[in-house]
């Protein structure tokens, strides 16, 4: 029959393994969460809409945050300058992918690392500013989706010859900073002598010449303007609006904030499809052999309510033709 000494010191030694391996759960917990891959998020603009899409599109493939992922989002809210150090402070923190969308914030993954894998959700233009040799075989360390915005470019030129038959003179407002501007202006141009409209350039480098920029289009007669995607949204709509200047862009949040059209790819398709590319890499495939997908599915958005408040008549064959139309 055993001691109650003994049986003291059993129940002893028990409760100091229990209470030992209970203290060792947390630092076992954190060491598992530690291990889940861990992505990058680097956007020109605000959190959403991409968060909500690009979270539903992981979920499509299998991923859910803090199961068996992690994110780290870094958003610049327009001000492209601050993307060089958001970057950095990704790959600072070792994430495995980062996932960068809009030209501007693509480059400055790019320019951080040549060792992460960067995908693009997406990127105008990539091959033309240099960020992949080709669609097909990308190359270094970068791969995921096109917008081909700048081909839309041309495309939102045509559509305010459909809303302005007699337009003469149309403004194009682009970013200096932004090397996608370059094929994106060349679009434009190219379309303009097919329908005879002639283009006025205007170089917007920061918000504070924006009212300037517009009392000068007012001046000159500029029937339109066609903006780049990655500009400031808010201060163009409501100048466009001030002025009563039909506005076009390649990005439906542009309509959607008040601007008068806009025509691009299927903002819920691209943000969504990066979530593959995503999986791809944390099995093993390495960027530079997974094509770039370009989109398959476009949107053409017009904004009645603005067009009523600078008096503008909407053709119904237009209206008809459009993907959405927001009253």
């Amino acid at each position: 029959m055993a001691s109650p000494e003994l049986g003291c010191d059993m129940r002893r030694r028990e409760f100091n393994r229990l209470l030992g391996g209970a203290a060792a759960w947390p630092f076992a917990a954190h060491a598992q969460q530690a291990e889940l891959p861990r992505l990058g998020v680097l956007l020109a603009g605000n959190r959403e809409p991409f968060s909500t899409l690009f979270r539903e599109g992981l979920r499509d493939v299998g991923y859910v945050e803090g199961k068996n992922i992690r994110v780290e989002f870094r958003w610049a809210e327009g001000k492209l300058n601050l993307l060089p150090e958001l970057a950095l402070e990704l790959v600072r923190l070792k994430v495995d992918i980062i996932v960068a969308s809009e030209t501007p914030s693509v480059q400055a993954a790019k320019r951080a690392t040549s060792e992460i894998p960067i995908v693009m959700a997406p990127s105008g233009d990539p091959v033309g500013t240099g960020l992949i040799a080709s669609l097909a075989k990308p190359g270094g360390n970068v791969t995921g989706l096109s917008a081909a915005t700048a081909e839309l470019a041309g495309k939102s030129l045509e559509l305010i010859r459909e809303v302005l038959p007699g337009v003469r003179r149309v403004a194009a407002l682009a970013d200096p900073s932004n090397t996608f501007t370059k094929p994106f202006l060349e679009q434009i141009d190219l379309v303009a002598r097919t329908l005879g409209v002639d283009i006025h350039t205007v170089m917007l480098n920061g918000t504070e010449e924006f009212a300037p920029a517009f009392a000068e289009l007012a001046g000159k007669q500029i029937d339109a303007v066609i903006v780049q995607p990655t500009l400031p949204r808010a201060p163009i709509i409501a100048l466009a609006q001030k002025y009563r200047l039909p506005s076009v862009s390649g990005n439906r949040a542009f309509a959607e904030a008040g601007g008068l059209m806009s025509y691009a790819g299927s903002l819920a398709d691209r943000y969504r499809n990066a979530a593959p590319y995503v999986d791809r890499i944390l099995k093993g495939a390495k960027p530079a052999d997974l094509p770039v997908q370009q989109p398959t599915k476009f949107e053409f958005v017009i904004n009645l309510k603005t067009a009523k408040a600078i008096g503008l008549a909407i053709p119904p064959a237009l209206l008809t033709r459009a993907d959405d139309v927001i009253e």
